[in-house]
């Protein structure tokens, strides 16, 4: 039975640090035996098929790939179709009737409870918000992420230990879903 799935690449082609052009993504994921093999903007999206493994195995074998190649570690979280159609379906706040920039999803590596952020005033931050789903984190930021208080203080290490974490803007989960399902 053929899957198919998302990678999720941490912090590539960021401010020209770690450069990885998406035609040699593409080409690694299919020296690593995989099909149907395509890219999502330069931020370190791709979506593939395959027949064997799963989401954790593949991740690793794509992390590993990449440092072998270019020479440098990246974090890298693969979730499947149904999985991210269930984060999308789940959303807590109002999607449609936000616009994209306001809303966020932070993947993470493993599943994460409310007690990892108990220490976190979140009136404090008021509007924005946060809500826990399925090794996901959903970001109410109301001016946009590149504004957010929040957001800065969700990132820090001590609230992500032993996690990856990597985001993505409301945009980017739904075309994934898109992508994922064809």
């Amino acid at each position: 039975m053929t899957t198919t799935y998302a990678a999720l690449l941490r912090g590539i082609n960021v401010g020209g640090n770690k450069k990885l052009p998406m035609a040699e993504l593409r080409a690694l994921l299919e020296g690593l035996g995989h099909d149907d093999v395509r890219t999502y903007l330069q931020s370190g999206q791709a979506v593939f098929t395959s027949g064997h493994g799963d989401e954790e195995s593949h991740a690793a074998e794509l992390a590993r790939a990449i440092e072998e190649r270019f020479g440098f570690t990246v974090d890298v979280v693969v979730r499947d179709h149904a999985y991210l159609k269930a984060v999308a379906d789940n959303c807590p706040f109002p999607a449609a009737e936000l616009e994209a920039k306001q809303l966020h999803v932070t993947y993470y590596s493993l599943p994460v409870t409310e007690d990892r952020f108990e220490g976190l005033d979140q009136p404090a931050f008021l509007p924005e918000e946060f809500r826990l789903g399925d090794r996901a984190l959903y970001l109410y930021a109301p001016d946009g992420l590149g504004r957010s208080k929040l957001a800065v203080e969700l990132a820090r290490p001590r609230l992500n230990k032993g996690l990856i974490a990597t985001t993505r803007n409301w945009n980017t989960v739904l075309k994934l879903v898109e992508l994922t399902g064809s």
